[in-house]
C-alpha cells in the first residue's frame, strides 16, 4: 500500500505521492486508474515528490494530468506542495525543483502561499508555437472566439478576452483549441472577461484534464496577457470557478508571483 495526501487549491485537486524514500515509477494505466473519480481517488493532477537533484531545493516535484500525460508546471499544485513541505520542515520559505526549473515559495502571515513562477515566456519558440508569429495576436479562432494571446508558464496557454466568459461553451471549444495545430504540445485555454479595474472572471480548460475549478498557471498567463493587451496593470485578481488568485507580474525581472490558498482534503493509501 502506498500512502497519499489529497489536496486542492481552489477546487483544483491533487493526489500527492511521496517517492523520496520509496521510488515510484508510475505507468499511464496506474495514473488513469488513480484519476478515476468513481473507481479511484480522483484528481485533476497527480503530484509525485522526489529527492532533489540540487542541494538548494527541498524536493523535486512532478505533475501528471488525469489523462496520464506529464505537465511541465502546475501553479496550484506547486502552491499546495510548497505548503505541505513547509509544514513538514517547519519553515516559511522553500525552493522546489520542477521540470520547468526551480521555484521559490513563501507562506504569508495571512496563511496564503505565494509562489514565484519565474518569468513568462512570450517568444513563439518558448511557449511553444509551431511557427514564428507574434504571440500577442495568435491566428486562432473557434466559434465566436478569436485573436487570443499566447503565453508560456512552463506550459502553453492560449488566452481569449471576451465580454462575458460565462457565455462561452468552454466544454465544446476547449478540446478543439487544445489540439490546434499551432500548439505542438497542445495548450491550456483561458477565457477572461473584465469585472472591474485589474480584475477578471476567468474560466479554464486545462490541457489533459478538461474544465477545472482553478488553474494557477492559467491565472498567471491571463494576468500577463491582460497587461500586454493594455487591459490591466501588473497586479491582477482572477476570479475562477473555485475562488480567487492574486497575480503580480513583477517589472524588475518579469517574474510572475501567484498568491492563493491551499487545503488538505484527506489522507489514505492505495495499491498500485
Amino acid at each position: 500500500m502506498v500512502p497519499f495526501v489529497k489536496m486542492h487549491g481552489l477546487g483544483n485537486d491533487f493526489v500527492v505521492l511521496d517517492a523520496r524514500m520509496r521510488p515510484l515509477t508510475l505507468t499511464e494505466t496506474q495514473i488513469l486508474a488513480l484519476a478515476d473519480r468513481r473507481r479511484g481517488v480522483g484528481f485533476d493532477q497527480l503530484v509525485l515528490i522526489e529527492k532533489p537533484q540540487t542541494s538548494d531545493a527541498t524536493a523535486r516535484i512532478r505533475f501528471f494530468n488525469s489523462d496520464g500525460s506529464e505537465a511541465g508546471a502546475c501553479g496550484n499544485g506547486t502552491r499546495c506542495l510548497a505548503a505541505l513541505l513547509m509544514d513538514e520542515t517547519n519553515t516559511n520559505q522553500i525552493l522546489l525543483e520542477t521540470l520547468s526549473g526551480t521555484v521559490a515559495a513563501q507562506k504569508r502571515a495571512s496563511g496564503l502561499v505565494t509562489v514565484d513562477m519565474g518569468p513568462a515566456n512570450l517568444d513563439w519558440a518558448d511557449i511553444p508555437l509551431s511557427e514564428a508569429i507574434d504571440s500577442l495576436h495568435l491566428p486562432v479562432a473557434e466559434g465566436n472566439l478569436s485573436d487570443p494571446v499566447g503565453v508560456g508558464m512552463g506550459n502553453p496557454h492560449c488566452v481569449f478576452f471576451v465580454e462575458d466568459a460565462e457565455a462561452v461553451p468552454l466544454e465544446k471549444i476547449g478540446p478543439e483549441i487544445e489540439h490546434h495545430a499551432l500548439f505542438p504540445e497542445r495548450t491550456n485555454v483561458e477565457i477572461a472577461s473584465p469585472k472591474g479595474e485589474n480584475r477578471f472572471r476567468l474560466r479554464v480548460w486545462e490541457r489533459g484534464s478538461g474544465i477545472t475549478d482553478a488553474c494557477g498557471t492559467g491565472a498567471c498567463a491571463a494576468a500577463v496577457a491582460a497587461h500586454r493587451r493594455g487591459l490591466s496593470g501588473r497586479s491582477v485578481t482572477l476570479d475562477l470557478d473555485g475562488g480567487s488568485l492574486d497575480i503580480q507580474w513583477r517589472k524588475k525581472d518579469d517574474h510572475v508571483l501567484m498568491t492563493g490558498p491551499f487545503a488538505t482534503s484527506f489522507t489514505g493509501s492505495v495499491t498500485l
